[in-house]
């Protein structure tokens, strides 16, 4: 039997902290081979990315150690390998996918400079021969008007577009070894299908071998030919995905394989809105002519009307580019917009800054990311009660600390958190402090931009029920907007379904979810239950 493209043995990763080394991996066992596809599961914390980031070195080091282990690729040992070797192997022999597209491309670089300068590193390619190599790449990862992309930067694509390039740039030397790190967290059911087909139909052309990260289980059934399950930086299962999926042997993976947002919100009683919205419009400019002036508009949100009462929960789906959060942030007068909103009886339009400034405490939002929304400056603490010192100048700091103490504990986390920064917190943890500055000021009225995307199905499953308590507790009112139908059902009791800036079908989510009209939204839902 041939050696394993990828063989890792019995690995050991520490990280240096003040109380001295912390194994966060240990005695990890893994073969890949060529052609295959190895997924890699578990929650944040797992050890998943730490194991894969381990292969082409590209850890903190010398904060990171290897006390121990060995991982060979095509036989060559790569713990030890000269830094000149791994530099060499990283772009080519070995390929990565990074999870945020955004934060791994360079913002200042286009498209044809970025993935020109691994052809030139590593195959030497001239301008114009690396410029034909570059569309050549682009319109195998799909990527559409390929040759008159080469001078966008990668603010002007959409997020599925960004990971297309990523994905452009991690083939571009015809890896041997390709390694996603959740390549499809972000990205809405309909993106995210068409990555996975993209990601399988590459291994197949290119006999690539694929080592694929992921907390998702429905999208490893999918792409993965094995599994590895990861828990507390150890592998406890590993085989064949069919057999693990259908027989799991250790009780983590089935929590893992159960761990579904399930059940329906509590009723709601009929009343007049809190929130209505008449006829939004938001434009964006798209071509300017001389002097700056704009010649044409992209209408982001063309015309949507609305309406959420106290206590319920309208749920926003629609595909990357359908003007979800930017209808969320139109709604809170955080982007600019035209059209009639008015809140608990108040039409916001004809409020100046002064005057919507005391309404801004009953209106709040829950951004998508919370490691991007909250400083890394400043402790727990001081991120929860930051709204209070502007809302409630009564308090003094003891009010203030006492308050964010309390929102705390009702999202669920213990009160020695208050002195922890964001980066010394799990991905669960930053959502609930991110949920806790929100409910500190009693709000009635909270906007969730995508909460639960980048949280593991476990965690977004407790996010969910930590969301339904402290609505019933507090009579929220929520604007729930995700690309994640499954999330959406358990959240909502009524849905409109946006794409390309207007709301092509609204109704109950039972209705929604059992029985839609219109053919857009009878594609997503397919696409979410084949996700």
């Amino acid at each position: 039997m041939s050696e394993p493209l990828l063989s890792i043995r019995d690995l050991e990763v520490a990280f240096d902290g003040e109380n001295g080394p912390t194994r966060v991996v240990e005695g990890v066992s893994l073969s890949l081979n060529a052609g295959e596809t190895l997924a890699l599961v578990g929650e944040s914390g797992s050890g998943k990315s730490v194991t894969a980031l381990s292969i082409p070195r590209l850890l903190p080091y010398p904060q990171a150690t290897h006390p121990g282990g060995s991982i060979r690729l095509e036989g060559e040992e790569l713990i030890h390998a000269p830094v000149a070797r791994l530099r060499s192997l990283r772009g080519g022999t070995l390929g990565m996918i990074f999870q945020e597209p955004m934060t791994s491309l360079n913002p200042l670089h286009t498209l044809e400079k970025q993935i020109g300068e691994t052809l030139r590193i590593h195959q030497g390619l001239s301008p114009a021969t690396a410029r034909e190599r570059i569309v050549e790449l682009l319109e195998m990862v799909r990527l559409p008007e390929a040759a008159d992309r080469l001078g966008a930067y990668p603010h002007q694509l959409s997020g599925g577009q960004r990971q297309r390039v990523m994905i452009a740039m991690a083939i571009a030397n015809s890896p041997r070894l390709l390694i996603a790190d959740e390549p499809t967290t972000a990205l809405d059911v309909t993106i995210q299908a068409e990555i996975l087909e993209l990601l399988a139909d590459l291994r197949r052309r290119l006999g690539m071998a694929m080592l694929f990260i992921s907390h998702d289980l429905n999208v490893v059934q999918r792409i993965a030919d094995r599994v590895a399950v990861m828990q507390s930086g150890r592998i406890v299962e590993q085989g064949r995905v069919e057999a693990v999926f259908a027989r799991p042997t250790h009780g983590y993976t089935r929590m893992l394989l159960d761990a579904e947002p399930d059940g329906r919100p509590a009723p709601v009683a009929d009343g007049p809105p809190l929130l209505e919205v008449r006829d939004l419009r938001v434009a964006f400019p798209r071509r300017r002519g001389p002097f700056g002036r704009v010649r044409s508009h992209l209408m982001a949100v063309d015309g949507v009307g609305l309406g959420v009462r106290p206590g319920e929960t309208l749920g926003v789906v629609g595909e990357s580019g359908s003007g979800k959060t930017t209808l969320g942030m139109a709604l809170l007068r955080l982007q600019p917009a035209k059209g009639r909103i008015t809140f608990d009886g108040q039409d916001l339009s004809r409020l100046d800054k002064r005057r919507l400034r005391p309404l801004r405490r009953s209106m709040q939002v829950v951004f998508q990311d919370p490691f991007g929304s909250l400083s890394p400056r400043m402790s727990v603490g001081q991120i929860i009660a930051e709204g209070l010192a502007v809302h409630e100048r009564a308090l003094d700091a003891n009010g203030r600390e006492a308050r964010a103490r309390e929102a705390l504990v009702e999202v669920g986390l213990a009160p020695e958190l208050l002195r922890r920064f964001p980066h010394e917190l799990s991905g669960g943890q930053r959502q609930r402090v991110a949920v806790a500055r929100a409910i500190v000021l009693k709000p009635r009225l909270i906007v969730l931009d995508e909460p639960t995307s980048a949280l593991d199905r476990s965690v977004q499953s407790q996010l969910v029920d930590l969301l339904r308590t402290l609505q019933a507790r507090h009579g929220l009112s929520y604007i729930f907007i995700s690309h994640d139908l499954k999330v959406v059902r358990a959240m909502s009791h009524r849905v409109v379904v946006m794409q390309a800036g207007r709301i092509c079908e609204t109704g109950s989510a039972e209705r929604i979810f059992t029985d839609p009209v219109e053919p857009y939204t009878r594609r997503l839902l397919a696409a979410s239950l084949h996700a």
